[in-house]
């Protein structure tokens, strides 16, 4: 069944706001969500493949946590190129695209003997794949499909981060337990082949291809693809936010986000935690609870931006993950401590993203929103990297994990005081859609 069957059948001929009718848009939330779990389930996998690299080559935690800094950049360095892309030949061969380019990177890891082999499957090519669940596109799907509850749409969106970790996280430690590092390639290539066929045939380009309006809209307008290339187009748009002060404060505090989240707790809990004496069946287990939490913060948090002033939701999303972080080296990793950590963190990881992408839609409007906040999350990803490699560093200097930790928690204390600073008013940006 085609999409725009999938959709009349959905629709039955209604608006998708009334009577039996459930608007397509939902569907092709779920599709997205599917797509992007598999996507953070490869991401989230050098986690626990760090112990068993080390035990089956030597590779020390710099060397790896090297490749993993490689795929956090890339996946932010090509986000705003790809959300042009996007814009050139279509979201859904865009994303297909990614797909293929991922499942190439972890399937060909498999077969890897030296290190350089890390980071040209794990760093380069799942970094480029791993364009398909970013952020840009995210916010593609919420902007086209939503024009009502799209902070909703983008928070549904932005916890297939958090449901990731909990489908595989543990599932991926089994594998690395019982078939070591190859058992995990394995284990995320087929997670991805299963959905390639399922967005080739479920996922619409826009309403406008399946006759319906955006969700809270009346008028079936068709996206409009550009003719410029897909540089150009990024590069324009990046060259338009540059000059707000605006862009520049939500991509530093957004470079925090990724520092204290996909670089430290991603990348070296379940480390840190073997450091203490606790498996890494439990430290993944640990990973999976935050996961749990955190699909509940981040909904929530969508929910919020619709109703209230995102900034203030910012302030205390910072406030409170830096807190976290400078608390918890002190705890005795007992697992009451653990427990209470794995909850409060868990609730706040993601939430930030749909309150920056709400700030973005309101300063620099809906049209051009993917592109800017790819930009943005470039820096998101760039401050990940720092820390994927910097923690790797830090714990091998020092041998342990506390500066890394005490580091990251008054950076999100500064980013708490930066987001207030964002235009409280939308500027000439919005204003010109």
């Amino acid at each position: 069944m085609n999409p725009q069957k999938l959709a009349k059948l959905c629709s039955g001929g209604l608006d998708g706001r009334s009577g039996r009718s459930f608007h397509y848009g939902w569907v092709v939330l779920a599709v997205m969500f599917c797509a992007m779990l598999a996507g953070v389930g490869v991401r989230a996998a050098p986690g626990v493949m760090i112990v068993p690299l080390q035990r089956a080559f030597g590779w020390d935690v710099s060397t790896i946590s090297g490749a993993v800094s490689i795929n956090i950049i890339l996946l932010g360095l090509t986000g705003p190129f790809l959300a042009g892309l996007m814009e050139v030949i279509g979201l859904k061969r865009t994303i297909l695209g990614c797909m293929v380019v991922l499942m190439s990177g972890t399937g060909l890891s498999y077969f890897m003997t030296e290190s350089w082999q890390l980071f040209v499957t794990w760093g380069l090519m799942v970094g480029i794949g791993s364009g398909a669940g970013a952020v840009g596109m995210a916010a593609a799907v919420a902007n086209r499909w939503f024009i009502e509850r799209s902070g909703f749409a983008m928070g549904l969106l932005s916890s297939a981060n958090a449901a990731g970790q909990l489908v595989f996280l543990p599932l991926l430690a089994l594998l690395a337990n019982h078939y070591g590092w190859q058992g995990v390639a394995i284990g995320v290539t087929a997670a991805i082949a299963v959905m390639i066929p399922i967005v080739m045939i479920v996922l619409p380009e826009s309403p406008a291809s399946v006759g319906l309006p955006p969700y809270g809209g009346t008028a079936v307008v068709a996206p409009q693809a550009r003719s410029a290339n897909p540089f150009m187009i990024a590069v324009h748009a990046l060259r338009r936010a540059s000059g707000s002060m605006d862009f520049w404060l939500l991509t530093l505090s957004f470079g925090i986000c990724g520092l204290s989240t996909n670089g430290l707790i991603n990348t070296h809990l379940i480390a840190y935690c073997a450091d203490n004496g606790i498996s890494e069946m439990n430290g993944a287990s640990i990973l999976a609870v935050i996961g749990v939490f955190s699909l509940i913060g981040s909904a929530a948090s969508g929910w919020m931006c619709d109703r209230w002033n995102p900034r203030v939701l910012l302030f205390w999303y910072y406030s409170l993950r830096g807190l976290s972080l400078m608390i918890m080296p002190f705890t005795d990793f007992g697992a009451g401590p653990l427990a209470i950590f794995a909850v409060f963190y868990g609730l706040d990881w993601v939430a930030t993203g749909p309150a920056t992408f709400a700030l973005t839609n309101e300063v620099f409007g809906r049209k051009d929103a993917p592109v800017i906040v790819s930009w943005i999350f470039v820096g998101h990803q760039v401050g990940g990297a720092i820390a994927a490699f910097g923690a790797g560093y830090v714990r091998s200097f020092t041998g342990n994990y506390l500066m890394a930790f005490l580091s990251a928690g008054i950076a999100c204390l500064l980013a708490s005081m930066l987001v207030l600073r964002v235009a409280k008013t939308a500027p000439v940006f919005a204003a010109a859609e």
